[in-house]
């Protein structure tokens, strides 16, 4: 039987904002993308760097230089397809496909390229008659790459006559085969086991899984990546320090790993957990350089810390570990503003403090954090941390109508444990300031009670959720 070509996708994933539209990438690809593949019998292999915290491991460059074919969409100017791209384009002169939303502006130096564009109307939405026309596209394109037909698309070949390019052995093509395949076939498993409820089935299935790994030193760096945040995601923290501690060295010190293994040590909490998270995260910042995901899980150890002090009754240390993690939270949203996150988290924190100087700054940070949800969507996006932001920037604003349809959407829309845990555990804290304030808490309560039997819902029946 004969072997496919190989047809590699770089593209976001899910719902992204450009330009104040919100796209969802999935639907491209899998109303055009795909069916254009399926017509011009090639496999597909799409990149998933969000997993893996947008890290260029060395399956993604033997992807790039292997791939018969490569699809790029460069509608959200991501630094990473870019520098994928040129890697591309000096390995191979034809045979790279580009895609753009037609409502987005590429930048400059691109423009002149030869791309594809894709028509999205009012808001965002894909209409079948776009899809229709970009396969439609997508078919001829990658026909005429099958064939090796027309001139080069790569500048660097069109400039420079007779460039080699970069030419690999049969035995390294056929092995990037089936490392690709295998690859694809792992991380479509653990993205199904993480859908599987209760979450302690999806545990046993993702344990199955790194089973099937085997030897983490022979591993690929985005498989170990995606297993540890799959242990996240049904909230086993202690499988989340186990694999880390076991990955190699190399992996071990990437930032993402680094920050996963800290927001573990947290949330588990035993012995030294917390001394450890911080010196971790501390070291980061030390060496890398601060930033809004950093910042924000060594914003909520601290908060961590402040809530466990305070119920022990040691109020000095409470207050110190308040302190530190509203600054925290404030210097990684000053990092970038555009990150909600450890915005809406200072937020939270500063109400809960009270006090004259809580305020003025909380008033100064309301409209901002406000604004940088908005420009992914507010109420209309679908993502859960936009949706979880919403909600939470209604409570502190006393606007329960729009806190009761967060609510509702937000739990309709929730899988992880983990994602309900922490927005839960933050509504808590809020429950309690408007208890000290004299304030209507029923709203409040109704909406916690509400995502406590959506926890309990994902964990199984008559399993409690973890407090």
């Amino acid at each position: 039987m004969p072997i496919k070509p190989l047809v590699f996708v770089a593209m976001p994933f899910g719902k992204k904002r450009s330009d104040n539209v919100e796209i969802d990438f999935d639907q491209i690809y899998k109303k055009a993308i795909m069916p254009a593949a399926s017509k011009c019998d090639v496999e597909i292999i799409r990149a998933d760097e969000e997993r893996t915290g947008g890290i260029i491991h060395r399956s993604m460059y033997e992807r790039l230089l292997l791939a018969e074919v490569v699809i790029a969409d460069l509608t959200m100017a991501n630094p990473n397809v870019f520098y994928e791209l040129g890697i591309r384009h000096c390995a191979r002169p034809k045979s790279t496909i580009l895609i753009f939303a037609a409502n987005a502006k590429l930048p400059f130096d691109v423009s002149p390229l030869r791309a594809i564009p894709y028509l999205l109307e009012d808001g965002g939405n894909f209409s079948e008659e776009s899809a229709r026309d970009l396969q439609q596209n997508l078919e001829k394109k990658i026909n005429d790459a099958k064939e090796e037909s027309g001139m080069p698309d790569s500048p660097l070949f069109q400039l420079v006559q007779k460039f080699p390019g970069i030419t690999l052995s049969h035995d390294a093509t056929e092995a990037f085969r089936d490392r690709a395949k295998y690859i694809d076939g792992i991380r479509s498993d653990l993205e199904a086991s993480r859908c599987v409820q209760p979450t302690t089935m999806a545990l046993s299935e993702i344990q199955s899984i790194e089973a099937k790994i085997g030897d983490f030193n022979l591993a690929p760096t985005e498989l170990l990546v995606d297993l540890m945040l799959s242990y996240r995601d049904v909230s086993s923290w202690d499988d989340m320090v186990r694999v880390a501690d076991n990955f190699p060295a190399n992996i071990k010190n990437i930032r993402t790993v680094q920050e996963q293994l800290a927001l573990a040590l947290n949330r588990r909490n035993k012995g030294n957990d917390r001394d450890k998270a911080i010196g971790i995260l501390r070291k980061l910042i030390d060496t890398n350089g601060a930033s809004p995901e950093t910042c924000g899980i060594l914003g909520r150890v601290y908060k961590d810390i402040s809530t466990d002090s305070k119920k022990s009754g040691n109020m000095p240390e409470a207050r110190a570990a308040l302190d530190e993690s509203i600054a925290c939270y404030c210097q990684g949203f000053r990092e970038d503003p555009r990150d909600y996150y450890p915005g809406i988290n200072a937020l939270t924190l500063l109400f809960h403090k009270g006090g004259d100087e809580a305020k003025k700054t909380f008033d100064k940070l309301y409209p901002l954090v406000k604004f940088a949800v908005g420009r992914r969507g507010g109420l209309a996006s679908k993502d859960y941390w936009d949706l979880a932001t919403v909600l939470e920037l209604a409570i502190l604003g006393r606007d329960w109508t729009m806190a009761r349809k967060a609510a509702d959407k937000l739990i309709l829309i929730s899988k992880s444990t983990f994602n309900l845990e922490t927005t839960r555990n933050n509504f808590e804290i809020l429950l309690h300031s408007l208890q000290d304030f004299k304030e209507d808490t029923k709203p409040l309560e109704m909406i916690i009670s509400d995502l406590n039997k959506r926890i309990d819902e994902l964990n199984g029946a008559g399993h409690k959720s973890e407090k």
